[in-house]
């Protein structure tokens, strides 16, 4: 409101009154411009729009194609037909096209690399002649408390590009909200981060200090950028061709605040060190920390009571330090058992079982339609769609990586559904449970689930062994083929899909 006031007390300054007592001349004429507008930056020709279609695949009826959706986003130029945006914004595309600032003309794109876990991506158009005089982009440092940043994209709300202005209100490591799964360092600014706004450049002193991806539901002007680590680790990783993913450090942490816990484990009040609390069977840390052993360094970085060590001055998670490493560096770290010092390099490795807990992208649903029961294999995506309530099932999904259950079962197989047929008419109740036998055999992944299921010799009946099911699921074996012929028959052609 006090704007609208102020605007409208300046133009009656501006504006002559029909009371003027000066006679204003007939022949007068208005006066000239005497210069334009300053014409926007040459380099806001290199942030792009991205325009996105996209297919959502279908967990909870897999066998469709899944809903067809779009968005907009940002991503600029960083080389030759190189155009870095956030994974999220190209997720399951279908169709990607560019727009240059002030062109009505789309360029077809594709995606050259991505990058689910850091939320990065890399474009290319089919045609980059037209982008051949366009300025690059060069990566800065990441930026210091209280420093001014600008914040170019496209986010809603108009169609024009758009440039705002924020401070440096935080340097932290976080959740990314696309994966659900990792956190990585990020930077928090006081400007917002809107749809359309993910995957443009943010700008400090004529450099790019991050990446906008996402913003904070529950405050006003607070959002997220990826720093330049997060984006030259990516850079490099793809160098050879192929993204390799994250090493993980394989253990985790609890903090040693309590002085009486302190004392009893030996230590001394001085703020240092954290307790190892679990070792993931086959991951870097199995097999030389265990439970119970104190954490005290790094590569020489001391870790404080809370988990956190100095990196460019700022106190940030422990795991920063294996970040910024890949698969097969090293990492020294120093830890205390039984009183006694260790220090020992450790290989780093990626610990694929973890993506368990990760949302997938451009992956179709696995599943066995068999006489009308449905079998998926468990996922976060599975795991969303279905809000699966069953304890022992949760139970599985919890303890997957941290207990090593991926060990002994690649996949946990789950009934997800039971489609309504005469065969099927009684067994509702056993939806959502995990299978553990078919025919006394234990089930280890879906594959060998659909192998259990077609043997060459059959069976008189197929004997469905779920965990905490009151009883087995009976089906006998001459009804299966016309079941299946039924489900055909109600518009599931496809009754399985065994490959991502």
């Amino acid at each position: 409101m006090t704007r609208f006031i102020l605007s409208s007390f300046l133009l009656a300054l501006a504006t002559p009154t029909l009371h003027s007592k000066e006679p204003i001349p007939a022949t007068a004429a208005p006066k000239a411009i005497t210069a334009p507008p300053s014409a926007p930056s040459d380099i806001y020709k290199s942030v792009l729009r991205i325009e996105v279609a996209t297919q959502v695949p279908d967990y909870e009826t897999p066998w469709n194609s899944g809903r067809f959706s779009g968005g907009i986003g940002t991503g600029f130029l960083i080389g030759k037909n190189k155009i870095l945006t956030n994974a999220h914004v190209v997720s399951n595309s279908r169709r990607i096209l560019i727009t240059v600032y002030g062109s009505p003309k789309k360029y077809p794109a594709i995606v050259e690399h991505i990058a689910h876990d850091c939320d990065l991506a890399l474009l290319s158009v089919e045609d980059p002649s037209d982008f051949e005089t366009f300025p690059i982009f060069d990566f800065g440092n990441v930026p210091v408390l209280e420093s001014q940043v600008r914040v170019i994209g496209y986010p809603v709300g108009g169609e024009r590009l758009s440039v705002t202005r924020g401070v440096v209100s935080r340097i932290d490591f976080q959740p990314y909200s696309h994966s659900r799964a990792d956190s990585h360092l990020v930077v928090q600014i006081d400007a917002a981060i809107n749809p359309g706004n993910s995957g443009g450049p943010v700008v400090q002193d004529g450099k790019v200090v991050g990446v906008a991806f996402q913003g904070l539901r529950q405050a006003d002007n607070t959002g997220y950028i990826i720093p330049t680590p997060v984006v030259r680790r990516f850079l490099k990783d793809i160098e050879d061709g192929k993204y390799d993913s994250y090493a993980e450090f394989g253990a985790t942490h609890f903090p040693l605040h309590n002085p009486a816990m302190r004392k009893a484990l030996g230590l001394p009040n001085d703020g240092n060190g954290v307790i190892i609390t679990n070792v993931i069977p086959t991951g870097s840390c199995d097999g030389v920390l265990k439970p119970g052993d104190i954490l005290m360094a790094l590569d020489g970085n001391v870790i404080d009571s809370a988990g956190k060590i100095n990196v460019d001055g700022e106190n940030v998670d422990l795991n920063e330090i294996v970040e910024r490493k890949y698969a097969g560096d090293t990492v020294t770290v120093r830890y205390l058992r039984d009183g006694t010092w260790n220090d020992i390099d450790i290989v780093l490795k990626p610990l694929e079982w973890s993506r368990m807990y990760a949302i997938q992208y451009e992956k179709k649903p696995r599943y066995i339609v068999f006489a009308g029961l449905v079998f998926q294999p468990l996922d976060t995506n599975l795991f969303a769609a279905s809000k699966f309530d069953n304890v022992t099932l949760r139970r599985l999904y919890t303890d997957y990586v941290p207990k090593g259950l991926f060990k002994k079962h690649e996949d946990v197989v789950v009934l997800t559904r039971v489609e309504s047929d005469p065969v099927t008419s009684q067994l509702g109740s056993f939806t959502g449970m995990a299978v553990d036998k078919i025919n006394g055999i234990e089930v280890r992944n879906l594959t060998q689930a659909h192998e259990l299921l077609h043997p060459k010799e059959m069976p008189e009946f197929f004997t469905i062994e779920l965990f905490d099911a009151p009883r087995p699921i009976i089906i006998p074996s001459a009804n299966v083929t016309a079941a299946n012929e039924r489900m055909k028959a109600n518009g599931i052609k496809n009754l399985e899909n065994l490959q991502d």
